[in-house]
């Protein structure tokens, strides 16, 4: 692990490189995310496989929108495994004040290679989801599906860095919305041109989302993660083309990632608390 210089000690923006946080910090985003813990009821599988230290590359899918259910995911680790998890923010959410103050606050920066490099050759653990915006801005036909085409960056970051890649799986979102009409639908032109407004590419136009009843509160389903066994990145070091490592790392990664979420699939699908009614039927006396 290549240390840190001086000069190197913040990221972007002003992100400090450096993030430690206390008891009452954890308990702030724990008292923040209550609700929604309550409201889902997540499980969470194979904690014990995010290393305890050093430089390690959580790779997650993005789930419908993208920003509902990964930060249930951060106090969980840094209760469990001891561990800040550093993430990679959109531009557009980095770009508004308040919002940039918090997130770097508890450790997610503007999502570059640069800032990337810099956290894993520190030996932080740093969250990425190849599918980007695109992937969490669904479409009616793409419930769960990876959008990773051409995505190979993260990969040839872990080679560089010498970081272990491990797969995060994450499920349940896509349960608890259905999508009324996705960005490409004609009623949605005005979404359209407004997101064009705002310098962002129209295929990032958000759906309109049905949860309970008409409402955009998703439905109570349970959210499912799931942690998939470290890949070490050290047979792909010495590769003639680092492009074609990546690739094929990736390829890797990709098929980990799928294996943990078909494991949530079949425990969502067991499981008798999915939803609120199981899980109140539950709390029932016989």
């Amino acid at each position: 692990m290549l240390e840190s210089s001086p000069a190197e000690a913040y990221l972007s923006d002003g992100a400090k490189l450096d993030v430690t946080l206390d008891d009452t910090d954890i308990r702030l985003l724990e008292a923040l995310l209550a609700p929604l813990r309550a409201w889902t009821s997540p499980r969470f599988f194979g904690l014990e496989n995010i290393p305890a230290e050093g430089p390690v590359l959580l790779v997650g899918n993005h789930n419908l929108m993208g920003v509902i259910d990964a930060p249930l995911l951060f106090p969980e680790v840094l209760r469990k495994r001891g561990r800040v998890i550093r993430g990679l923010a959109e531009n557009v959410l980095i770009a508004v004040p308040g919002l940039r103050h918090f997130l770097h606050y508890y450790g997610t920066v503007r999502g570059t290679r640069e800032n990337c490099l810099a956290m894993l050759r520190r030996g932080d653990a740093v969250i990425v989801f190849p599918g980007g915006g695109r992937e969490a801005i669904r479409r009616k036909n793409e419930k769960y599906l990876l959008k990773w085409e051409g995505r190979t960056g993260f990969a040839r970051m872990a080679i560089e860095a010498g970081a272990p890649i491990v797969p995060v799986a994450m499920i349940g979102v896509d349960d608890a919305y259905d999508i009324v009409f996705d960005g490409d639908h004609p009623v949605m032109r005005p979404v359209r041109w407004t997101v064009e407004a705002l310098g962002l590419k129209a295929n990032l136009t958000p759906p309109l989302l049905r949860g309970v009843a008409a409402t955009v509160l998703p439905r109570p389903e349970r959210f499912y993660f799931s942690v998939g066994a470290p890949i070490d990145p050290a047979p792909w070091r010495d590769a003639a083309d680092l492009d074609v490592a990546a690739a094929d790392l990736c390829d890797v990664v990709r098929k980990g990632l799928e294996e943990e979420m078909n494991y949530l699939f079949e425990a969502r699908d067991r499981d008798t608390g999915r939803t609120l009614a199981g899980r109140l039927r539950a709390m029932l006396p016989i």
